[in-house]
């Protein structure tokens, strides 16, 4: 069996700064969505990503991906979201094992009303503390860590 490998003082100070970005910023906006918009973040994510879509519909396992959620929680998600009208599911006509999420008129309107308080918070919460250099940094870092390493291909 390898030997563990332990955090240097440096790793381990990153890490504990790392891990309360994490607790705090989606805690944060959780906070205003539901406080604001009666959204939870996942909600939001879910339906500003089918907003963005020309035809603002998805099949739910590419929506799934796109929204960083496993097809189960999405699966929940959406359920409350069409109980509020915001998104309703149809089924593929070319495939009917698949099921497509869409988008409503009443949900592109909750997309709208929702998006100005949600983004003055990001802003506050993250870009206004940082400089455009540390911004290129922040995506930069990002797109490093969201890399798949090649044996979890």
């Amino acid at each position: 069996m390898d030997e563990p490998r332990w955090l240097t003082d440096e790793q381990q100070q990153a890490w504990r700064k790392f891990v309360e970005v994490l607790v705090k910023v989606p805690a944060a906006l959780e906070g205003q969505l539901q406080r604001d918009a009666g959204l939870t973040h996942m909600g939001y994510q879910v339906i500003t990503t089918l907003s963005e879509r020309d035809d603002r519909r998805l099949p739910m396992s590419r929506l799934a991906k796109e929204a960083s959620a496993s097809l189960s929680r999405l699966s929940h998600v959406v359920a409350r979201l069409e109980a509020q009208g915001w998104v309703r599911r149809e089924r593929d006509p070319d495939d009917g094992r698949v099921q497509i999420a869409v988008l409503t008129d009443l949900g592109f309107t909750k997309v709208v009303e929702s998006a100005p308080g949600h983004a003055e918070s990001v802003q506050q919460l993250v870009f206004d503390r940082l400089s455009g250099s540390q911004v290129r940094q922040l995506a930069k870092l990002c797109e490093a860590l969201l890399e798949t390493p090649a044996d979890q291909t």
